[in-house]
């Protein structure tokens, strides 16, 4: 007796580390802390009609700690005109109206001015990258962001959310060698350990197939924070790209143990990796706990898995097994095949009505050897 066979396939999560790289929008670090600071500035200029020269008064008036608190750079020198500050304000002004183009122009009129300062151009340019992001030009929000980081004159906390604004956008570019370079500086001079940065890092790697380097950092952050889901599903995912599928599933088993995997694909990326491992049993009991818990829903994917599973214990001539999983996938599946490897377990098994039965149901659904079907139903 001939049975189509579904042999199993190896999960690559993919959409996991998509998920966690999806880094904030380029502009929601800077849009809170440029405002605050102009506001600032604007008071400054207003009460004394100058800038007073010191960078923390923005700190010190929400006291709020410093975002980089390790970071090796020196906080610049912050000036800013009464003349250039009032250019700075109309930027802003712009910006709370999303004027895109209006804000743009008006950082240009800054960029040609030969007389503003690091910092009036630094804060300028990572306005209009803030502009460009919103509207959607990622490869502009990229330049100014660049020239930003390049003029050197913004106080730490925006200077090195420029940076990762910038990484974040080169990376959603495909441009990952550049995110890279961008991180590693990043991480550098800033010194942070935090999950969110290191995570993104792997992830780039990862998207440069670099998935030893990715997984390592992954395995490392879960030994950190070991109820961080999204992190496990990277390190697993990086994993099995790096056809460490032993090691994947490990991480995977102690998480199910946990409670963790509560959601569809997570599961599957268990029982799947236990296929791969022929750990049958096992999967047969993560898929059944699953739908019965409601987390596994019926569909051609949930159907395609019991087939393997009936496919493995017709095999293994556990006849019983095999019609039973058949007799779950078939009503759920895309077409008729699983109702005619049913049909041929029933009639390979002496139960020649039950399989006539299952024969029929496989031609009203569609198969790709119908005379295989009517076979049984002529016996």
């Amino acid at each position: 007796m001939s049975i189509q066979t579904h042999r199993p396939l190896v999960i690559v999560l993919s959409s996991a580390i998509a998920l966690l790289v999806m880094a904030p929008h380029a502009s929601a670090q800077n849009k809170v802390q440029s405002i605050r600071e102009a506001d600032q500035r604007a008071r400054n200029i207003s009460e004394h009609g100058e800038d007073s020269g010191n960078e923390s008064k923005a700190k010190q008036a929400d006291n709020k700690p410093a975002m980089y608190p390790n970071a090796t750079r020196a906080q610049p020198e912050i000036k800013v005109s009464p003349k250039m500050g009032k250019q700075l304000q109309a930027i802003q002004q712009r910006y709370e109206k999303e004027d895109w183009t209006g804000v743009i122009a008006k950082v240009d009129e800054v960029a040609a001015n030969n007389t503003a300062s690091a910092y009036e151009k630094a804060f300028a340019f990572t306005m209009a990258g803030n502009a460009s992001a919103n509207s959607d030009n990622q490869a502009r929000a990229a330049e100014y962001f660049t020239r930003a980081i390049e003029a050197n004159g913004l106080e730490n906390d925006t200077h090195y959310s420029t940076m990762y604004n910038l990484a974040v956008i080169q990376f959603g570019e495909e441009k990952y060698a550049e995110a890279l370079a961008t991180m590693d500086r990043f991480l550098a001079e800033t010194k942070s350990d935090k999950p969110e940065h290191l995570a993104f890092r792997a992830g780039i790697l990862a998207n440069m197939n670099r998935y030893d380097e990715a997984a390592a950092i992954y395995t490392r952050l879960i030994a950190k924070n070991p109820t961080d889901k999204r992190i496990l599903m990277n390190a697993v995912a990086a994993l099995q790209n790096g056809d460490k599928f032993d090691e994947a599933n490990k991480l995977l088993e102690d998480a199910y143990k946990r409670g963790m995997l509560t959601e569809a694909r997570e599961l599957r990326a268990l029982y799947v990796g236990y296929m791969n491992a022929q750990r049958w049993s096992d999967a047969q009991k993560v898929i059944e706990d699953g739908a019965a818990n409601g987390i596994l829903q019926a569909g051609p994917d949930l159907a395609r898995d019991y087939q393997v599973l009936a496919q493995t214990a017709y095999n293994d001539d556990k006849i019983p097994l095999a019609i039973e999983m058949y007799k779950r996938a078939a009503p759920m599946a895309a077409d008729g095949e699983a109702y005619l490897n049913l049909a041929k377990v029933l009639d390979y098994a002496g139960k020649k009505a039950e399989a006539k039965a299952a024969a029929k149901q496989a031609l009203e659904k569609g198969v790709k050897k119908p005379e295989d079907a009517n076979r049984i139903l002529a016996h």
